[in-house]
């Protein structure tokens, strides 16, 4: 019975809360067969003691069953845990102090948007700020950073990020021709992800801001493996449609074991050149939503033409200084509720 046997077998054994296997997560890593039994040693990332029992018992449910296996021995390594910082108060990558994942758990609710301004805004804090764009089928921050340019490796290999407005920048955006497509399956996405987050040179970052990908899956289980995330940020619009699906973002973090920074109310209302205000999309739905999940409401950002606008051509709104737009002042108050929470 071989080692490449019992890995195809385990690809029957799921993360829990992921559609995921093990296998293809990486967190096989290694097998050894012998005329006598078989060893499976694991590697994982997690302070949920739930997730590696879960594991353990999934393993030996399908190798158990397997003819002439003999005896079988899983081991399990728990790795450093996501969410938390080393014993020097740096992070797992290289370079960076602080990371934060801006999250939704759907598309449409102005994520990217968030995260582009939120990581400008911080930047004028007096901040060192880098924006990785883990969103790979449908990469933004090229657009909206107005830059085109393809980037270098250094003499170790590293992928130098692109500068612009001030930040270090990474998205597959920065590799493809506009209308090129990403075709990727799940094990090359996780791959692609890890290498924008392990073989980027960021260079003496405070906080690096992840974009993640819409939903609750894969790449977002992979980045929380590859790295400790110190927080993410849920980003949401006041309508109970986006509302349920940002649910499901906490409560996928909370399998993780990465904490809720909180959440941020995008779209809130539209105020018109005349004065009134409207909520297009519901009033107050992530204010409850907070609440109901004991987490802050870091933020509120009206909707404005203005933003949609500036981000097309590649000049944020947040690079408008304070008093010269009431969306660039809605960033600038999230930076600095997230630098207070956050402190490097």
């Amino acid at each position: 019975m071989s080692p490449d046997f019992i890995r195809e077998a385990l690809r029957q054994v799921r993360y829990p809360g992921f559609s995921r296997d093990i296998v293809s997560f990486g967190l096989v890593k290694e097998v050894q067969t012998t005329d006598t039994g078989v060893t499976v040693k694991i590697e994982i990332q997690t302070r949920d003691p739930d997730i590696p029992e879960k594991i353990f018992k999934d393993c030996h449910a399908v190798l158990d069953d397997l003819p002439d296996v003999g005896q079988v021995k899983v081991e399990i390594e728990i790795k450093d845990t996501p969410g938390q910082t080393s014993a020097s108060g740096k992070s797992s990558i290289p370079g960076v102090k602080k990371i934060i994942a801006v999250a939704s758990g759907k598309g449409g609710v102005g994520k990217s948007t968030v995260a582009a301004n939120l990581a400008i805004a911080l930047s004028q804090t007096g901040a060192r700020v880098g924006l990785c764009d883990c969103d790979l089928y449908g990469p933004s921050v090229a657009l909206m950073f107005g830059t085109n340019e393809r980037p270098n490796a250094n003499e170790q290999d590293e992928i130098i990020p692109i500068e612009a407005h001030g930040l270090q920048l990474m998205s597959m955006g920065f590799l493809l021709e506009d209308r090129s497509p990403v075709i990727v399956r799940g094990p090359m996405a996780t791959r692609y992800t890890q290498q924008f987050l392990r073989q980027v040179a960021w260079d003496h970052l405070d906080y690096l801001i992840l974009d993640l990908p819409p939903g609750t899956g894969d790449i977002q289980l992979t980045i929380v493996q590859t790295a400790s995330v110190d927080g993410a940020i849920i980003v949401t619009t006041p309508q109970e449609v986006a509302l349920i699906d940002a649910r499901k973002a906490v409560s996928m973090f909370a399998k993780v074991n990465v904490p809720i920074l909180g959440l941020v109310e995008n779209m809130a209302w539209f105020d018109c050149d005349h004065g009134q205000r409207y909520y297009l999309f519901g009033e107050g739905g992530g204010v409850r939503e907070a609440a109901t999940l004991n987490v802050p409401l870091l933020g509120q950002i009206p909707i404005n033409p203005e933003t949609g606008r500036r981000g097309d051509q590649g000049q944020p709104v947040a690079l408008l200084p304070p008093g010269e737009h009431p969306v660039a002042d809605a960033f600038h108050q999230l930076a600095r509720t997230l630098r207070e929470r956050v402190k490097v």
